[in-house]
């Protein structure tokens, strides 16, 4: 079942004369360690924060809050599998709103899509529940205080 559907555009050009302004200070409050060592290793630094950018907004709406209620840049972390396919793992608050919504007996599964168009970068993120066929988010549900 889909427990969540959020999506975000961003505008590239507007996260580099974001960078270009506040730098690190950005970089540090938005992108977690190893989003910012990706980023800085591509040719386009600006896009792969923007659509970095465009994920964390795009899961958070899917989680149903948008960037409020507790949730901070940093719970959210965009990775790449070794395919290239992008994913996110949540953390912190963003986690335990997950843990709420998952309903009983399932394990939700967080799905991202990434792309760009200069000067676009748009994300999609679909939340789905899966029934939980070893009782792990039964087990994980009854350790939580």
């Amino acid at each position: 079942m889909i427990l969540g559907i959020g999506t975000d555009l961003a505008n590239i050009e507007r996260i580099e004369r974001t960078l270009e302004r506040f730098g690190d200070r950005f970089r540090n409050r938005v992108f977690t360690d190893a989003e910012r060592k990706k980023a800085e290793r591509r040719r386009d630094v600006a896009g792969t924060y923007a659509k970095r950018w465009a994920a964390k907004e795009a899961c958070s709406k899917a989680l149903g809050t948008g960037l409020r209620m507790g949730i901070a840049w940093k719970d959210m972390a965009v990775t790449n599998l070794s395919t290239g396919q992008p994913q996110i793992a949540v953390t912190g608050w963003a986690a335990e709103r997950l843990t709420k919504m998952t309903p009983a007996n399932h394990k939700a599964l967080i799905h991202v899509s990434l792309t760009d168009d200069h000067p676009w970068a748009q994300a999609f993120v679909v939340i789905e529940a899966l029934p939980d066929s070893d009782g792990d988010a039964a087990k994980a549900r009854n350790r939580q205080p």
